[in-house]
């Protein structure tokens, strides 16, 4: 094979790879790879087609300034002004031919140095002074309105301290390290699929439908660029931020203007000392032409500004010995093991423990007691342990344990899965997150009974199953450290009040494994009360739409139980409420089903769903020829298309409010 044909045929896989990468990060808010290894992809990509401009295509992802807008969750915004992304550098050298270049057209030019924060990059607009709109970046063209979820980022004003007739600033939305660690340890506690780093986290909570949600992740943001300005001359880069700041935004923590690239390298080097001291995540230093004048006369590329130069730092490695393997016991029983490192100084900080994954992380990497590893921090937060890099004299690998290290029964591993398993539901560890979980606001929804109190509790032996929720004492409550009559008082109304929830919110609850919330409330609904539900054979529970094999298995086992027995028993006697009342006003949606696409503009689709159960009907996530009605929204994407093929009744938020009217 020819070096041509190499060349071609990796470019073709490096474009596949780079693709998948962009679209899990724009689009899934999810990461595959760190950063800096897809810096490397797309610069070998780059390489390439320099070498060989006849293998750039159409498609290529170095076109591309970011990734698309997903049509489906909100409605496009096409920025007046690009959006536009920055040429990386990963050595001085670069640095310096940056300076070069720029100083054959402005010889006297000057530079602005600031720290280039690892978030989502947004557009805020403002008209007369007051915010109109707020929008992602996307592809640098086309974004996607948030406005929404932007208000609820407090440090992003609703009123500027300035009149102006029109501002669009632009700036990069962030999720603090210490909020990120705080929401990452309440996922493990629920053994969710935590954040992989704080950026992610920030992106996924910008695009939530639902922007209480986005006001309860604790974002914040720093504005770094005004886009477009009436009502002012500004004429240089610092002036700008200066300005901006006395308008109320929260702009970059430091800038500063150097006149030589010396001393933009010593600034550079500085920001990279400080880094890990920070309190959110920056991936490198942004190294700006201070004069607009100049940036007018430099000009851009098509596809970076050749005024700017983004610094890019390489995630720092250090070797360490892993002396020993500690096990932890989530919610649902799963075996978490984690490393215990000889301390280290990673990124700014000791590190002296690292996540493990599971029992096959283990295996892959062949880690065992003693070795010495390579760790970083993943996203530069989290410890992880890259390789071993030397084996211990006489290495014996690991194994997970056979009997669960908080209460001694068997554990187990299911075909399919990945985690070890302490299957005994009276395991002390699973109590404090099963008592969080069943108190949580999806769940029985007990206002106030928060993880701290609840960890109290059960440290004090108060609590020992969920049933003991119910027998609280509410007078020794009041008498607790912080408490006093009136919280006492409010755990009580809270408690009292959740007797009262559908069955389907108790069968959450009780966290059965492999049924969510949706399948909670079908069983409740399918069974009428919890007698039947405890009495129904595997058939009965499969011929429930929408659950298959393992879910029908899980209930049963669950029910089985002996404590689950109990505690149902426990349940009733307090007084809980054991049966569904499904709300059925009439049956004019009986045997029909809907498919809700696109953005509703009058109804929530919580709101839409409930509606059409309400009514008799059902609804479903996917489109097919069992569908009856599709619901369409604004932006409506893939769905519609596919009802459109199938023939399927298409309606509007309108057609239906007269559906529902009569």
């Amino acid at each position: 094979m020819t070096d041509y044909e190499q060349k071609k045929a990796r470019a073709e896989q490096l474009r596949k790879e780079l693709n998948h990468h962009i679209y899990r990060y724009y689009v899934e808010n999810e990461s595959d790879i760190e950063d800096y290894e897809y810096d490397m992809l797309m610069r070998e990509l780059n390489s390439i087609e320099e070498e060989y401009p006849e293998l750039l295509t159409a498609d290529s992802p170095t076109h591309r300034v970011g990734g698309s807008a997903d049509k489906n969750l909100f409605q496009s915004v096409t920025h007046i002004v690009k959006m536009e992304s920055l040429q990386d550098a990963f050595s001085i050298d670069e640095v310096y031919d940056f300076d070069k270049r720029v100083r054959e057209v402005c010889p006297d030019a000057t530079y602005v140095v600031e720290p280039k924060i690892d978030g989502l990059s947004v557009s805020l607009e403002y008209s007369d002074g007051i915010i109109s709109r707020g929008s992602t970046r996307g592809d640098g063209v086309t974004g996607e309105d948030v406005t929404a979820n932007l208000k609820t980022v407090r440090s992003v004003p609703l009123a500027l301290n300035e009149k102006l007739p029109f501002i669009e600033v632009r700036g990069e939305v962030y999720m603090p390290r210490e909020n990120f660690l705080e929401i990452v340890k309440k996922q493990e506690l629920n053994d969710e699929k935590p954040f992989k780093n704080p950026r992610n986290a920030a992106a996924g909570s910008l695009r939530q439908k639902d922007s209480k949600i986005a006001a309860q992740r604790g974002l914040d943001i720093f504005v770094f660029n005004i886009q477009q300005i009436d009502g002012k001359d500004i004429t240089t880069h610092k002036q700008s931020l200066d300005y901006i700041k006395s308008l109320g935004f929260k702009t970059v923590p430091f800038y500063n203007e150097f006149s030589t690239v010396e001393e933009v390298i010593e600034e550079l080097n500085r920001i990279g000392q400080i880094r890990g001291t920070l309190e959110f995540d920056i991936d490198g230093a942004v190294i700006k032409v201070n004069r607009f004048d100049h940036r007018e006369m430099l000009g851009s590329t098509a596809k970076f500004p050749k005024w700017a130069l983004a610094w890019k730092y390489p995630p720092e490695e250090k070797e360490t010995k892993l002396i020993d393997i500690e096990i932890s016991v989530g919610r649902t029983g799963i075996l978490a093991p984690t490393a215990v490192l000889e301390p280290v100084l990673v990124a700014g900080s000791t590190v002296s423990r690292a996540t493990l994954h599971n029992e096959d992380f283990i295996k892959e990497k062949g880690i065992c007691i003693g070795d010495d590893v390579i760790i970083r921090k993943a996203g530069d937060i989290i410890p992880e342990i890259l390789c071993v890099s030397k084996h211990c004299d006489n290495p014996v690998p690991y194994e997970m344990p056979k009997v669960c290290p908080s209460c001694g029964a068997a554990v187990s591993r299911e075909n399919g899965e990945a985690a070890v398993r302490c299957n005994n539901p009276d395991c002390p560890a699973q109590l404090l997150r099963n008592l969080i979980h069943f108190c949580s606001r999806d769940a029985m929804d007990i206002e106030g009974l928060g993880d701290a109190i609840l960890e109290m509790l059960v440290n004090e032996g108060i609590i020992k199953t969920a049933a003991d929720i119910y027998r609280l004492d509410f007078e020794r409550i009041a008498e607790f450290e912080g408490l006093g009559k009136k919280s006492a008082d409010n755990f009580k109304f809270a408690i009292e009040k959740s007797k009262d929830n559908d069955l389907g919110k108790l069968i959450f609850a009780l966290g059965i494994r492999h049924i969510g919330q949706k399948a909670a409330k079908l069983l409740a609904e399918s069974f009428g009360d919890i007698d039947k539900i405890i009495n129904a054979d595997r058939a009965d529970i499969l011929s429930i739409e929408g659950f298959g094999e393992i879910m029908a298995d899980s209930v049963i086992e669950f029910f089985s139980l002996e404590q689950t027995q109990e505690l149902i028993k426990d349940l009733k006697e307090l007084g809980l409420n054991m049966k569904s009342e499904k709300k059925v006003v009439d049956d004019r949606f009986s045997g029909k089903t809907f498919v809700l696409t696109g953005t509703l503009t009058s109804f929530t689709r919580t709101q839409a769903s409930e509606i059409i159960e309400n009514f008799g009907g059902k609804t479903a996530s996917s489109v097919s020829k069992k569908t009856d009605y599709v619901l369409a929204g604004e932006a409506a994407g893939s769905k519609l298309t596919k009802a459109q093929q199938l023939g399927i009744k298409i309606i509007s938020e309108e057609d239906f409010a007269e559906m529902i009217r009569n």
